[in-house]
């Protein structure tokens, strides 16, 4: 089946009626490194390399020179992988009888290595504890099997929403990231409150140790000073931020946090902007949530990507830029993300102009978890479900169709004429375009087409009288629509499942 592929400007411009005024925090484009490939001419896919994990949650690679990955198994187990010998059938590390996987998102969550992995031999575990699934972050010593937990956060009452994500910054402390304590809605008001580190991204430094604490925490943190906040707090307004990333050549912030079931969304933050409020639960993506947590004057740091799972996903999972070298004209500081359930290749990239370009350019395995990368900058994923590891690949497929749009608005209604044109070498018989739909907008009538409405997407199929697409020539179809304000045109389109490129 041919690929899906949306692609299009993104609009940052997009809801912005619903979102309060908030601080301009989106990091700038990376001029080094960046491909200058058109997104809508990629294409990812997956090579399965190793099977027989169980349920892998992360993976990371040691720089000590051994070309190894390290995987996270949900039940508390860290399993090694080598390109010339595979899946070792041993595991590295197994701390199986203080990890709590009861539900389906408690277990080991979290890896992360520190600079000097080679020498010290310690590493980093995120994961709920028995007895009670505390969140928790520990030390591991390879070299005597030690486990020191170093900080946790209740957790009881719910067993999802627990975050898990470790890395590395640039100034080389650790964050992690833990969800707002489950259940649905932000029940404890987690997100907005800064006297718990749920619903929080945060930032200490375990290279030495504060009495009491077994870490300290950076003087710069954002609320040091704060009377009642937790000085820990890097980042807070999030409501299950499973994974982020740092970019390797601009030290920017790439996360993807998952929604309630409106919207998914993907940060990106400018090196050490701490102290950012991610919206979560007064905003849901760039929709103001119902019965959310909203202090008046609170300024909010919009996402810069966000895509509604009622087109097939259900959790955003935050990738990487690529900085490798294999692909490096094709996707060079390009980032990836993907789908827990779609399983949707998401590739955005600053457009030099303040905004950012994305594009769908292919499908992962089912049911991925996470994405690593290797000491050299080339991507790997893990699936939950039936737990395989696959490595990932990128190349230059042009697109098959083009959509033009001419768009004319006023008061609260537009029209929206849209020009299909079939640039493949085979014609199209019969099909159906799929677009989104700005919140707000509502389809009032239709021509050329057999046009539906559902939630925020539409499915215009083809008429009697044009069902059939030569190889270059067109169809012209459109709507009406009343909107509430945002009057702006759909920046994406898929055509019978395959995407198309996005003209005027």
């Amino acid at each position: 089946m041919p690929r899906r592929r949306w692609t299009g400007p993104l609009l940052l411009a997009l809801l912005l009626t619903a979102l309060a005024p908030s601080p301009a925090a989106a990091a700038p484009p990376a001029a080094a490194d960046t491909a200058t490939v058109p997104l809508p001419s990629l294409s990812a896919t997956t090579t399965q390399v190793a099977s027989g994990l169980r349920r892998p949650t992360a993976l990371v690679a040691p720089d000590d020179g051994t070309d190894r990955l390290f995987i996270t198994e949900k039940s508390g187990t860290v399993r090694v992988y080598h390109p010339d010998t595979g899946l070792a059938p041993t595991p590295l590390i197994d701390i199986t009888s203080a990890v709590d996987e009861s539900g389906n998102e408690r277990g080991l969550l979290g890896i992360a290595l520190p600079p000097d992995f080679a020498d010290s031999r310690n590493l980093y575990l995120a994961y709920t504890a028995l007895p009670d699934g505390a969140v928790t972050l520990a030390r591991y010593r390879l070299d005597e099997s030690r486990l020191e937990p170093l900080l946790s956060q209740e957790h009881a009452e719910y067993n999802n929403h627990n975050g898990g994500q470790l890395a590395f910054g640039p100034d080389g402390h650790l964050y992690w990231s833990i969800g707002d304590g489950g259940g649905s809605g932000d029940p404890f008001r987690s997100g907005q409150r800064l006297d718990t580190l749920l619903g929080k991204i945060l930032r200490i430094d375990v290279s030495r140790a504060c009495a009491p604490r077994a870490y300290c925490v950076p003087d710069d943190n954002p609320f040091v000073d704060t009377p009642g906040a937790r000085e820990e707090i890097w980042l807070y307004g999030l409501r299950n931020p499973w994974r982020f990333s740092f970019d390797a050549a601009d030290g920017s912030m790439w996360i993807g946090d998952v929604g309630q079931g409106r919207w998914e969304e993907i940060d990106h933050l400018a090196p050490g902007r701490g102290g950012l409020n991610l919206g979560w639960s007064c905003y849901e993506g760039l929709e103001k949530f119902t019965d959310g947590d909203c202090a008046p004057g609170a300024e909010h740091t919009e996402p810069v990507f966000t895509y509604s799972p009622y087109t097939g996903g259900c959790s955003v999972i935050g990738g990487h830029v690529y900085r490798g070298r294999q692909y490096a004209d094709l996707v060079g500081g390009t980032y990836i993300a993907t789908d827990f359930c779609s399983s949707t290749v998401w590739a955005l990239r600053p457009d030099g102009r303040g905004g950012y370009e994305q594009a769908e350019i292919g499908r992962t395995p089912t049911q991925v978890s996470s994405f690593g990368t290797t000491v050299d900058g080339e991507f790997y994923v893990v699936n939950d479900l039936p737990g395989g590891l696959h490595k990932v690949s990128f190349a230059r497929e042009e697109p098959t169709c083009r959509v033009d749009r001419t768009v004319r608005s006023w008061g609260t209604g537009t029209t929206v004429d849209l020009t299909v044109t079939n640039t493949g070498d085979t014609p199209v018989n019969g099909w159906m375009l799929e677009f989104p739909l700005a919140l707000g907008q509502t389809v009032v009538s239709d021509w050329n087409t057999d046009l539906t409405q559902g939630s925020n997407v539409i499915e215009a199929a083809d008429a009697s009288h044009n069902a059939t697409i030569a190889p270059g020539a067109s169809v012209t179809l459109g709507y009406l629509a009343d909107h509430t304000g945002d009057a702006s045109p759909p920046s994406r389109f898929t055509l019978n499942g395959d995407a198309c490129a996005v003209g005027r």
